[in-house]
């Protein structure tokens, strides 16, 4: 069963760099008359009035109705290009402060700037402390040093620069908002606010000292996208490290056969090498399915098991018609959409799931690193697990919410066919707690981004080894 709780705009396909590059919708390249993106916006709204399982919960309907009249205010001109209607409707989704209810990066419109000789910002950035400070130097100028801090960037302040920004970030707190935009990256969107420039005028604090510098705009291909290395990793791996097993489990999503093929192996060889701790690892975790993350709970838990304590759907005409269309309506879950009347909020219910065998399961001490870059899926398993007490979590607050707004589905903007993810369902964690917070971990441990220490791994290796 698989509910479709990831948002494949944001985290399935991450930045296919190469898909980017090449083979870009010419889709990307049209003007659209200002009526075209009008009638988008306005089925943008209404859409998500009739899908969205609460579209208020986050946003009073005053405040949200305030914003989409402010933005439908914008769009005075003849024409516009589709990067510029996808950050109209990003800030009219972006409202509802839902971060699976969204409208993601304008993939097409960037490999069709990067296809031209686009340029960026040379400066990536993290965000810690309430500062946003240098992460990577993609520039030419090696004294700007990894840990500055950006005060402006061509005399506007970095606070004014973000205000730009956030509205295209669909999230539930800044918190979140900033976890999205190291993922993407900031000169992405900078771009996207602020078009192409050729050099730019920095203001850097260092050591107490503030100096301005002027660095010129990479080229995008080779200047940052063949340099840059993506925050989320779906690599899967077991090492050994003394006494410690570790598991890399990847994104829970793709070929699910292999997945299990991967899980049952990394488990065998664990027995054989008789580990005392079991590390699994997922930080920078793009989340996916249920079925994924289930199975692997279940080679170290010691009963049955849910991932969540409620999860409620609401249905729809549109959500019905939408499912008619990209679903197979002979599944149990597509067919409750179907079942249910029109704007009704239903349960559904999942059978708990059963551990593995006890001569297959690992019974020795079991921790779980978490960040803010452990999204979706990632966060849920990682509640689920600190909830039934299977493992000690560890590491920083997830940027998600573990109770949230999510089983999305997708569908097109009838003239642009901007893709918008819709969250037609509400998660409960397994304890009951719609807390707005992400995990908490039961031992905390900064993970700086800034540098390429693993604190997190490396400091639990210190208690435990």
């Amino acid at each position: 069963m698989k509910p479709t709780f990831l948002s494949s705009t944001s985290f399935c396909m991450l930045f296919l760099v190469l898909g980017l590059f090449f083979g870009v919708n010419l889709h990307s390249q049209n003007l659209f008359s200002r009526n075209d993106v009008l009638q988008d916006l306005a089925f943008l709204k209404e859409s998500l009035e009739e899908t969205h399982y609460n579209l208020y919960a986050y946003t009073p309907k005053q405040e949200f109705d305030k914003n989409y009249n402010q933005v439908k205010n914008e769009i005075s001109k003849d024409s516009f290009n589709l990067l510029e209607v996808t950050s109209l409707c990003q800030k009219v989704i972006s409202k509802a402060n839902n971060g699976h209810t969204e409208i993601g990066f304008p993939g097409n419109s960037y490999g069709a700037y990067a296809n031209a000789g686009g340029t960026l910002f040379p400066l990536e950035i993290a965000f810690e402390d309430g500062k946003s400070l240098v992460r990577k130097n993609w520039s030419n100028n090696d004294a700007i040093k990894v840990g500055a801090e950006i005060l402006s960037i061509n005399s506007v302040s970095m606070t004014a620069i973000l205000s730009e920004i956030y509205p295209l970030i669909s999230a539930e707190r800044r918190y979140f908002k900033n976890a999205k935009l190291e993922l993407y990256s900031f000169p992405r969107y900078y771009w996207q606010v602020y078009g192409k420039e050729d050099s730019f005028e920095v203001e850097i604090k260092s050591d107490g000292v503030t100096k301005t510098y002027v660095v010129d705009a990479v080229d995008l291909i080779q200047g940052y996208e063949m340099k840059r290395k993506e925050l989320i990793n779906s690599e899967r791996k077991l090492e050994f490290i003394g006494e410690s097993a570790y598991i890399k489990s990847g994104n829970f999503g793709g070929d699910e056969e292999k997945y299990q093929q991967f899980i049952d192996s990394a488990f065998t060889q664990i027995e054989e090498r008789k580990s005392k701790n079991l590390i699994i690892d997922l930080r920078n975790n793009g989340g996916g399915d249920d079925s994924f993350s289930n199975y692997l709970v279940s080679y170290f838990s010691d009963r049955p098991f849910k991932w969540n304590s409620s999860f409620k759907l609401k249905t729809s005409k549109f959500l019905k018609e939408h499912t008619r269309k990209n679903y197979d309506t002979t599944n149990a879950f597509w067919q409750s959409v179907l079942n249910h009347k029109n704007g009704e909020v239903y349960d559904y219910e999942f059978e708990p799931y059963q551990p593995q065998p006890k001569t297959k399961r690992f019974l020795g001490k079991v921790y779980v690193l978490v960040n803010r870059q452990s999204h979706s899926q990632a966060t849920v398993t990682a509640a689920q697990i600190q909830d039934y007490g299977f493992a000690t979590i560890v590491g920083e607050e997830t940027g998600e919410y573990p109770s949230l707004y999510a089983s999305i589905f997708q569908f097109k903007l009838p003239n642009t066919q901007i893709p918008v993810n819709v969250s037609k369902g509400k998660i409960v964690r397994v304890n009951g707690s719609t807390a707005e917070a992400g995990v908490i971990p039961d031992i905390y441990i900064k993970d700086h981004l800034l540098d390429e220490e693993d604190e997190i791994l490396e400091g639990l290796l210190k208690q435990i080894e």
